[in-house]
């Protein structure tokens, strides 16, 4: 009987496409497998492999055309002993557009167990399954000489497209086989599954810290006007003080690199208080105190405890009260005051080696400052080529609130801190 090749659906989305054009002519001998046509989707163009065998007799839709429907018929394959003079062409146009429907659906859960977990082409004809459960496809020819042979194709191994039976196979079987594993069927195990592509995957689920900072971060990026400003510090001098430090604290207490950020951007916002501020529709807030909160990750996701008036507490505190709320913070133990407010976020990517980045601003804060690693490069003073080392800082701002001078205006005095820590000090 006539095989009509259809269009296929190369996606699971896919509705329609381009017919870019044929490498096989009417005449052409197709064997399974073959690639027969081009097609263009609004993604890709892809090539389109025969899932059947035989003659090509006759092209319905020509190359070039646009706006093809899934599973029209674009070609008729005759089989050995078949003529062009069997086929009512007129009958095959007539239909084509009832027969269009859309892409199969994708594989589900259970599909992919018992299958591959992709889903099927559009021109492999679903009543060419044996038996609705076996999950065994064939082609017209192969399933005529099965049945003049007796051969069970539930016990052939199939070697076309998706393991798909072709006349080669049933040729070469014996009546009654029994059925054949295919090793290349992946089965997933314990809590894996596959998806409509056949990718293979776990789910972790989503917890409420994990669910509220994926919420407010979209909204914080989606409704929030972020402005980038981007500055390298010299810490060769907190460096320097942060060693003199730690080595004359005998071991009861260590500074890290992030405490003197904490205390240079507090008191900072002292400093110039034009940037410690919150839009709000009715006016813009401007705080007194410097509520530094810190980004710590946690198994549970990040989480931003609050180093609350900042400016008034010395190098130490700060390095103990951070060491406790990010140990509290990791416990999943912190009171919700401790990490909800704050007016100034710090996020510092340097331990991970990370040379710079942007953050998203936690809202309803104006600023964030994300802090890389410290590196060591060549400048110039006075025509003299030294070595220093060097931080790439950014500060993410809300233009509603901080714009560009406002911005320049921080990060200036913020330089004077990170640069001169003894100025911290006083």
């Amino acid at each position: 009987m006539p095989i009509k090749v259809t269009m296929p659906a190369l996606s699971p989305t896919m509705t329609e496409g381009n017919l870019a054009k044929w490498l096989k002519a009417e005449g052409d001998l197709v064997e399974a497998g073959d690639v027969i046509a081009e097609i263009e989707t609004d993604k890709a163009t892809m090539e389109v492999e025969a899932v059947d065998e035989g003659t090509l007799a006759k092209i319905l839709v020509p190359g070039g055309t646009e706006g093809v429907a899934v599973n029209e018929v674009i070609a008729v394959l005759l089989e050995e002993g078949e003529s062009l003079n069997d086929i009512d062409i007129s009958s095959l146009r007539a239909t084509e557009k009832s027969e269009a429907i859309q892409p199969e659906k994708a594989a589900t859960k259970e599909d992919a167990k018992e299958g591959d977990g992709l889903p099927r082409r559009a021109s492999a004809p679903r009543n060419d399954s044996v038996g609705k459960d076996s999950r065994v496809f064939v082609s017209p020819l192969a399933k005529r000489i099965a049945a003049e042979k007796g051969i069970d194709l539930a016990g052939v191994q199939g070697s076309g497209p998706r393991g798909r039976i072709v006349k080669a196979d049933v040729e070469s079987a014996k009546p009654g086989a029994a059925p054949a594993s295919s090793a290349a069927a992946y089965v997933p195990q314990g809590d894996e599954q596959v998806n409509e592509y056949g990718m293979i995957y776990t789910e972790i689920p989503n917890n409420n810290i994990k669910k509220i900072t994926a919420k407010r971060l979209l909204e914080s990026k989606t409704t929030v006007p972020h402005f980038y400003l981007t500055v390298e510090l010299q810490i060769d001098n907190l460096l320097a003080a942060r060693k003199q430090i730690n080595d004359q604290a005998n071991g009861d207490y260590k500074l890290s690199v992030n405490d003197f950020i904490v205390k240079a951007c507090a008191n900072a916002l002292k400093a110039y208080p034009a940037a410690n501020v919150q839009w709000t529709d009715e006016a813009v807030r401007q705080f007194k105190h410097s509520d530094i909160s810190v980004a710590v990750a946690t198994p549970n996701g990040l989480i931003t405890p609050i180093v609350k008036k900042a400016e008034t507490k010395g190098l130490r505190e700060i390095s103990a009260e951070v060491k406790e709320l990010a140990g509290r913070a990791r416990e999943g133990k912190l009171k919700p005051e401790e990490f909800q407010g704050g007016t100034f976020s710090v996020s510092n990517l340097g331990m991970y080696g990370i040379d710079e980045f942007t953050a998203i601003i936690n809202p309803p804060q104006s600023c964030i400052l994300a802090v890389g690693v410290g590196k060591e490069k060549p400048y110039v003073v006075d025509g003299e080529v030294k070595i220093g080392t060097f931080m790439t800082c950014t500060l993410s701002t809300d233009h509603r609130t901080v714009d560009g001078a406002v911005g320049a205006e921080f990060l200036q005095i913020l330089r004077q801190y990170i640069e001169n820590p003894v100025s911290m000090l006083v």
